[in-house]
């Protein structure tokens, strides 16, 4: 009989660890909110990536606009985002409102820039020059846009009053038809002037350069920080601990871009970059 017993208490032990560790692992779920820029879902799919295949998450892509990308984090409908341009593309617009209701980890890339862009075969060199009437008629006094609710559209608003450019057209898109509408013109020797930043892989296939900007409407360098929930460090402090760890560069960024623009999925680019910098991921979740 105490044999027969204690088969079955070691058997009821066992079960509740067994349940207690399909508790633990059903509860790995996060949530990633991120704008569809080229640059976001390039860092948004490589962290994905990690936590799914280094740290075990289940993770769910939330792709909006900046302003519920930030609300998202703010009231805890999503968990985190690494895609806070800072300090003028977003600062003034949804980090200020919003900063007391989320976590700021810090910067994750730095060397950002955003702007107006030419290819380098138009003459002209500064957003001053749009004033000149032959530039204007080059191509119909349009500047090629992406999504109305991005903090780069705001700045090219205010650029174009500050530089009295009030002829000039703001053409709202997004950020896929932009490049495209861009990769176009340049096949053709075309002139166009679109919204641009930096990291994005339109530099690395194209010989682009940003109008000078005397005014400082686009603002000096930025930088990237990732945001996440309040209470994230508290309820998943694995995946927290990788989310203040992660730190990359504008070229490791621009990796992955082109090998989506160059027909690889977004998964299959974050996963071939992560397999290829090992050295980097392992510091990003050391302490794990």
């Amino acid at each position: 009989m105490k044999k027969k017993s204690f088969l079955i208490i070691c058997t009821l032990v066992l079960a509740f660890a067994v349940l207690a560790g399909c508790t633990k692992t059903s509860d790995k779920k996060i949530k990633l909110t991120y704008v569809a820029w080229d640059s976001e879902i390039a860092s948004t799919n490589v962290v994905r990536e990690v936590l799914e295949s280094k740290l075990g998450y289940k993770v769910e892509m939330l792709q909006v606009d900046a302003g519920p990308m930030y609300l998202g984090v703010s009231d805890g409908t999503a968990d985190a985002m690494v895609a806070a341009w800072l300090p003028s593309t977003h600062g003034e617009l949804y980090y200020e409102p919003n900063k007391d209701k989320f976590e700021d980890l810090g910067v994750n890339l730095t060397g950002t820039k955003l702007g107006l862009a030419v290819p380098t075969y138009m003459e002209i060199n500064s957003i001053e020059d749009l004033a000149a009437d032959e530039i204007g008629k080059s191509v119909d006094h349009t500047i090629v846009g992406i999504e109305p609710g991005a903090g780069i559209m705001s700045a090219t608003h205010a650029a174009k009053e500050q530089y009295g450019l009030a002829s000039w057209k703001i053409l709202e898109s997004s950020s896929a038809a932009m490049a495209k509408t861009l990769q176009a013109a340049y096949d053709k020797q075309e002139p166009i002037i679109v919204t641009a930043w930096t990291p994005h892989w339109m530099f690395a296939k194209m010989d682009l350069r940003y109008l000078a900007d005397p005014k400082g409407t686009f603002g000096s360098e930025e930088q990237i920080h990732t945001i996440v929930r309040k209470g994230l460090k508290e309820d998943h402090p694995d995946a927290y601990r990788f989310l203040d760890q992660f730190e990359w560069t504008p070229a490791d960024m621009e990796q992955v871009m082109i090998d989506i623009v160059e027909g690889m999925s977004e998964q299959e680019a974050a996963k071939k970059w992560v397999e290829a910098n090992a050295g980097k991921v392992d510091a990003w979740i050391s302490g794990i």
